[in-house]
């Protein structure tokens, strides 16, 4: 894609965004789109938001599913990122006006304690640098009609990036097992997603390993403060207007996603 065809695309995804009239795949309209391109298409984007005024806070993983990246053709995650509008607190209540056909999942979010300079981050680099966990509701979103996506498409998309919802009861990582530390999301009373940690790439640590070496390859080291969303640890369930949906992650806590109603 030359550089014309990166800001059109870019473009593209902003209007959806603004106007709710979902757009085609992105690799149906640019049939040469790669990785690369999409992640170009994703900083373009980043760079007018930053320009508008927010805030990089963190960022996201996704594809952290080995059966989702089977579906996608991947054998990687990949990430966005979070900015300061996209948080929202405990039980605080989402609007819908700011999100795009919205599904949620449960994760575990980190947040870090100290800067990861190292250009090829160790395990225990990792490990070091996290100060706690949270547990949290990742809100995705789709700009692209009826999420029809694969990975370029994903990532052109700020990897699908909605909003976010953390909980407030900090774990420090040795105060809970990470990889078999069940998870249940319900609905009115009834579970709509299970899982465990380790359906994040077999540890959500391993999800968090690939990210500080990954910002580090693109000079984006990961730095004290920034929050990671680290995937998803059970399917995802859609939103609709008034719903409110409880997890809670054995060890971590529970965390409440409310969602205003139709208006």
């Amino acid at each position: 894609m030359n550089d014309q065809q990166l800001q059109q695309a870019a473009a593209s995804l902003r209007d959806a965004a603004k106007s709710g009239a979902w757009i085609p795949p992105l690799r149906e309209t640019y049939t040469d789109i790669d990785a690369d391109a999409a992640y170009a298409i994703q900083k373009i984007n980043t760079e007018l938001r930053l320009a508008e005024g927010r805030r990089i806070v963190g960022r996201k993983i996704g594809l952290t599913a080995k059966a989702v990246q089977a579906q996608l053709g991947v054998d990687q995650p990949d990430f966005g990122i979070l900015f300061d509008d996209m948080g929202y607190g405990d039980a605080e209540a989402v609007p819908l006006n700011v999100l795009h056909q919205p599904k949620v999942e449960a994760e575990i979010a980190f947040v870090m304690g100290r800067d990861i300079d190292a250009a090829e981050p160790s395990m225990v680099d990792v490990m070091q640098a996290i100060e706690y966990a949270l547990p949290a509701i990742e809100i995705v979103g789709s700009r692209v009609d009826k999420w029809n996506i694969k990975f370029v498409d994903t990532v052109a998309d700020n990897a699908s990036a909605g909003a976010f919802v953390l909980g407030s009861s900090p774990r420090k990582l040795s105060q809970f097992d990470l990889r078999m530390c069940g998870m249940a999301m319900m609905l009115k009373g009834e579970p709509v997603s299970t899982g465990a940690g380790v359906a994040c790439l077999g540890n959500p640590l391993n999800a968090v390993l690939w990210l500080a070496r990954t910002m580090a390859r693109v000079g984006s080291p990961m730095r004290a403060g920034d929050l990671v969303l680290s995937g998803a640890l059970g399917p995802m369930a859609p939103v609709k207007p008034g719903d409110i949906f409880e997890t809670r992650i054995n060890g971590l806590g529970t965390v409440k996603a409310v969602f205003e109603g139709a208006k």
